[in-house]
């Protein structure tokens, strides 16, 4: 009976040497929850984040910047557009131009009660018929003309110089002449025309002759041509 007693006593003993072992083991290859176990790949390195800007598919958006104040900025000088209704079109002499070619001065003049500004190139063609037909091509605009934005007070004119070539120096049927009764005239920005009459002018039917070319509005004074 004695030796029955410490057979089983020594069985338990190396069941519990046993089962302390295996939880050992388990603990030494199990990492803590959250860690990382660097590989051989890495170089012993936990891999880097993602980027989250550059430019990339899936980058983050920059957050825009405070203005520290909430309120916008207001453009320009805070004068409104000169319109159609508050213009009265006219022309005056330019410089006289070069030999093939002169240069009249189309005006705009502000006939409202309030300041307006103007910028850029009206859009300019002859008409004719009597019916205000418009006749051959529009003006091409001179790109290299001066465009400032130009502040109308009441009263005051803005200025383009419109060169206009001979008519008499393009072939009969190429330019098929045409007598002209004036220009019609688009101040920047606008879809409604002024008609501005101007007598003696033989503009082209023919659209592949391009007689007119304009510049850009300026101040009354201040045209170059």
């Amino acid at each position: 009976m004695r030796h029955v007693i410490v057979h089983h006593v020594t069985l338990a003993a190396v069941g519990v040497l046993a089962v302390v072992g295996l939880a050992g083991c388990s603990a030494e290859s199990t990492p803590p929850i959250g860690t990382v176990r660097p590989s051989a790949s890495t170089g012993g390195t936990a891999p880097a984040a993602a980027p989250t800007s550059g430019g990339g598919p899936g980058a983050a958006t920059p957050a825009a910047p405070a203005t520290g104040t909430g309120e916008g900025t207001a453009a320009g000088d805070g004068t409104g557009r000169c319109t159609t209704a508050s213009l009265a079109g006219g022309t005056a002499a330019g410089s006289g131009g070069a030999a093939g070619s002169m240069v009249v001065h189309l005006t705009l003049r502000n006939t409202g009660s309030a300041a307006c500004t103007l910028q850029g190139w009206p859009g300019v063609s002859f008409v004719g018929g009597g019916d205000g037909a418009q006749i051959g091509a529009a003006a091409g605009q001179d790109r290299s003309s001066a465009h400032p934005t130009v502040t109308l007070q009441p009263g005051q004119t803005a200025v383009a110089p419109l060169k206009i070539a001979n008519a008499q120096d393009y072939a009969p049927a190429e330019c098929t002449p045409t007598a002209a009764d004036g220009f019609r005239v688009y101040p920047p920005g606008s879809t409604e025309s002024l008609f501005v009459p101007a007598s003696g002018y033989t503009a082209c039917s023919s659209a592949s002759a391009g007689l007119l070319q304009v510049q850009a509005l300026v101040p009354e004074g201040q045209a170059t041509d």
